[in-house]
Formats: structure tokens, sequence, C-alpha cells
């Protein structure tokens, strides 16, 4: 916290997004950066890293209700299946052309077919564009890779594990709209926020423990139990006394993805990560950009959601590429390679975000502003 407190003042003062000070922290105390090597244990660090996740996802659902997540289910569906799928298929091509061999490209098609959840909505907030209309888009295609990549290819698998998570949403939703914010609002109203806190704190660690057991990202079980309190008139106050929790756990997790790279590794993977990175970029900024214009969105939010989607790899890329190696289906440059991945979406990702949020392309389209005055 010492090395992370320093690197966030300077860039505070260089106004670049408080994520690359953390990553930059943790590369500073992590076991590849002697002398400094502070980090004894990976596996504590990263059990706090999950914490974070958790807390991060579980205040994000408090701006979501779920009103507003139903306005983007269909296309987020769509849209996320549709990308995830293409980006696959043209970086598998380009891994086999590349030399790869046949698994490596499958694992490594796989991890950058998917945009990093926890560092994506991160950024957003630190460039003020978590309740743009692009975000909810975001937020919707990620939670959708996040399902889709749990499970396994085959197609028996594949519906099971539709079914669990439909069912699994479909009732955290149904069921517990109706009787969730009501407690909330008892908790609430007492005015005890030692109560309010541990009640909301119990529904997104319950969740998330039940996602996990279900075999899904704790990130579905985090999310749903912020976009129930977000139900609640509690929502405000909820989410004031969470967010000092999410910044401290949040820091750690972005700590711990800097203090497990090996930087050393860059130069020697550097080529072949930056053609990939490229190739995946363009896939999911085209895809994502297309689908939302064919749809009636308007092209500034077209493009937003485009590039939020295509600009950041991280934890799922890493955990897949880990799988891989731990069942011996992959060589052992690919970890490495989507190390360095990973620290250069993560590096380029906010400088991608912030740009965009810059833009202001054209007004809404028909089609778009009578979706907008049927969510209101």
């Amino acid at each position: 916290m010492v090395v992370a407190a320093i690197m966030l003042a300077i860039t505070y003062k260089l106004r670049q997004p408080m994520v690359i000070g953390y990553i930059i922290a943790g590369m500073i105390i992590g076991p590849y950066t002697p002398p400094f090597s502070l980090v004894r244990s990976p596996e504590a660090l990263n059990l706090f890293a999950e914490l974070g996740i958790i807390m991060l996802l579980f205040v994000t659902g408090t701006e979501f209700p779920i009103a507003k997540l139903r306005s983007v289910g269909k296309i987020s569906i769509v849209t996320a299946l549709a990308e995830s799928i293409g980006t696959l298929l043209i970086v598998f091509f380009i891994a086999q052309n590349l030399g790869f061999l046949f698994y490596d490209s499958i694992f490594l098609a796989l991890a950058l077919s998917i945009t990093s959840t926890v560092i994506t909505i991160r950024i957003l907030e630190d460039v003020g564009l978590i309740r743009d209309k692009s975000s909810t888009l975001i937020l919707g295609m990620l939670i959708v890779e996040d399902i889709s990549s749990g499970g396994s290819l085959s197609i028996l698998n594949i519906a099971v594990t539709l079914g669990i998570v439909g069912g699994f949403i479909g009732g955290i939703i149904i069921v517990g709209s109706k009787f969730v914010p009501r407690l909330i609002d008892k908790a609430g109203r007492t005015n005890d926020y030692a109560l309010l806190l541990i009640t909301i704190l119990g529904l997104a660690f319950g969740l998330s423990f039940l996602a996990n057991g279900l075999g899904m990202s704790v990130v579905i079980g985090a999310f749903l139990a912020g976009v129930l309190v977000a139900e609640s008139k509690s929502a405000a106050v909820a989410r004031i006394i969470t967010i000092p929790l999410r910044d401290m756990f949040a820091a750690l997790f972005f700590i711990s993805i800097g203090a497990l790279m090996d930087v050393t590794k860059i130069p020697q993977y550097l080529i072949p990560a930056m053609i990939l990175i490229l190739t995946s970029f363009a896939s999911k900024f085209l895809i994502v950009t297309g689908i939302l214009v064919k749809a009636g969105y308007d092209n500034t939010t077209a493009l937003r959601t485009g590039l939020g989607m295509a600009a950041v790899k991280g934890e799922l890329s890493l955990v897949i590429g880990k799988g891989g190696q731990d069942v011996g289906a992959i060589s052992a440059s690919i970890l490495p390679l989507l190390g360095v991945v990973t620290i250069a979406t993560t590096f380029i990702g906010p400088f991608i975000i912030r740009m965009g949020s810059r833009f202001k392309l054209s007004e809404p389209t028909e089609v778009d502003s009578r979706k907008e005055k049927e969510e209101t």
C-alpha cells in the first residue's frame, strides 16, 4: 500500500488512470524484480485479489437497476457471442500462420477472445464513463463473455451450463428482486451503518459463493447482488459505505496482476504478442461497432462500446493459459506470452478508452431515440 500510494500520486499528477499506478506498484514489489521482492505468498495476494473482484463488481452493479440491464439484454447477448466467436476464429487463423502449434493456437484464441471485466470496469470509472449508455452495453457483453468462458466445448456441457446460468440469473432477478430490496431497506431504516454494511456484504459474498459453487465466475454473483441493491431505496447509501472497501480490495487486485508479471519475458515475446493484440483488437472493434450500428445505435455509442470491448485483456486470459499449462496441453511459452499481452493491453487500454470518451460523432438515430423513450 505504501508503494501503491506513491505510484498513485505520480499517476494522479500525470493525469493517468490509477490502474496503471497500481500495476507498476505490483511490478516493483513482485518476485520478478529483485531486490524489492516484498511478495512472499502469491496465493495470499490472489485471495485478496478475488475479494477485490467481488467488491468492484458489486459496487458497479449498484449503478445498474434491472430495467437498465433489461434494455440492452438481447443486443448484448447477440453482440458478445458474435464478437467472441469471430475473434476466436480470426486469432486462431493468425496464430497458425505465425507457426504456433494447434493446441497453442486454440488456447491463444480463447484467451484473446475475452475482454477483462475488472480492468475495463475500473477504467470506465476512472474516465467518468460508467453511467454512459456504452458502458451499459459493455457490461452486458462482459457478463455474457464471463458466462461463455466458463463452459467446455461439448454441446451437452454448453446446454447444461446455459441452463444453470439461466436458472441462476433468472431466479436471482425474479425472486430476489421481490425480497432483497425490502430487506436492504429494513436494514437502512435502522440508521445503523454497520448493520447495513454487513447485510449487503453478506449478500455480495453469498451470491458470489453460490455462483462459484455452480461453476460460474464470482463476477456474476457479485454483480447480481449489486443489481438487487440498486432496486432498493437505500442503494445510494449502500454504494457510499462500500466504496472505500471496493477501492482497497480493487487496489490489491491490480497490484497482484503487476506482481505476478514477469517483465523479463517482454522482449522475447513482444512481436508475436503485438500481432495477436492487433488482431484481437481489430476483430472485436469491427464486429461490435458494426453490429451496434446495424442495430440502430448512434455512432458515438457504437464506437465507445467497440473500443471498450477491444481494449483490454486480463485476468481470464491468464486463467485460460494457466489451465492449459496445468493439463499439459500447451507449450511453456504460451503463459509468458499471455503475460506480455496482459501487460501491454492493461497499459494501452486506459488511453484507448479515454480517447473513445472524447468522441462525439453523431446525434442518436431515430431508432435509438425511440429506445431511450421506451426506457424512460
